[in-house]
């Protein structure tokens, strides 16, 4: 029985979809037809079903070991066999079961500008049509949506809060890869190349896919096209089931949105200062950590 010797940890909206896909392009590296399990995480997240479509989200999560492990059988022998679940990063009690079950395998982390990840987290969910609230009222119910038992995916300072889960995923693991989005965005080949050495595979191969960027994020004008297409269903929940979704799928959808696209409203200066206070202290201790943080905004 093959299992992953390692995993995409997250976090969410920082390139894990289009690290995934780069990844799976690799002739030696086995990555499973589904993305985002969130087999060990399940426990946690079927509980939080407060928000709108959180019940809904949760159908294509995997419940149990069995059915887990049914998404490793490679027809083949590769090197390195991962997969890929954003929420894994964000629930430290988890690492040592994490650790156990699957051998200690080597984990990567993409992290990003923690406002600019906390902005494109709600842009994703008001695309979704399910967050109604503005970008600092959202923020300011963060802590009652938790008590509510909402999905984490709603909690946009939680999902930007990086450093401690890094240090604690150091601890835990003998190997992680700490990448940002912006390293992977503005030079997809080089830090591919990284990926691949970290992982011990031919890191000379070069995937076809590095001009491609999956989930672009953003705003679009709301019509019955993007309403159909980003607006989650059981549809589509099925179809994800049954069908490995391939990036000329996505390349496909992103090609009918693109025409859609808007220019997102800007965060009001009044917010951004207060994250920035917020993060501050946690962006300093990133850098010191040695993650590439000159590409994020001033924080000092």
């Amino acid at each position: 029985m093959y299992l992953p010797n390692f995993i995409i940890s997250g976090f969410p909206k920082c390139g894990t979809t289009s690290l995934h896909y780069y990844l799976a392009e690799h002739p030696e590296i086995f990555m499973p037809k589904q993305k985002e399990l969130h087999f060990f995480t399940n426990k946690i997240l079927s509980r939080q079903i407060a928000g709108k479509g959180d019940k809904l989200a949760l159908k294509t999560h995997i419940r149990n070991f069995k059915e887990y492990s049914k998404f490793f059988s490679p027809e083949k022998n590769f090197k390195s066999v991962g997969e890929t679940s954003p929420s894994y990063i964000n629930y430290p009690e988890l690492f040592n079961e994490i650790k156990n079950t699957l051998s200690n395998p080597k984990i990567i982390v993409l992290v990003r500008d923690p406002i600019k990840r906390a902005y494109s987290n709600y842009l994703h969910l008001v695309r979704e049509g399910r967050e109604q609230l503005s970008f600092s009222e959202a923020l300011a119910q963060e802590d009652k949506r938790k008590k509510q038992h909402f999905s984490d995916f709603w909690y946009y300072k939680f999902n930007s809060s990086y450093y401690e889960k890094l240090v604690k995923a150091k601890e835990i693991f003998s190997e992680v890869l700490i990448l940002t989005q912006e390293e992977l965005m503005n030079n997809p080949e080089e830090t591919v190349k990284k990926t691949y050495s970290f992982l011990e595979v031919n890191s000379e191969f070069t995937p076809t896919l590095l001009n491609k960027k999956y989930n672009p994020g953003g705003t679009y004008s709301n019509n019955i096209i993007t309403r159909t297409i980003f607006k989650p269903s059981s549809t589509k929940n099925f179809i994800k089931k049954i069908i490995s979704v391939k990036p000329w799928m996505k390349d496909i959808l992103n090609s009918i949105t693109r025409k859609y696209k808007t220019n997102p409203k800007a965060i009001n200066k009044e917010t951004e200062q207060e994250l920035k206070k917020i993060f501050r202290k946690e962006v300093k201790h990133l850098g010191q950590m040695g993650v590439e943080i000159k590409q994020w905004g001033n924080y000092k």
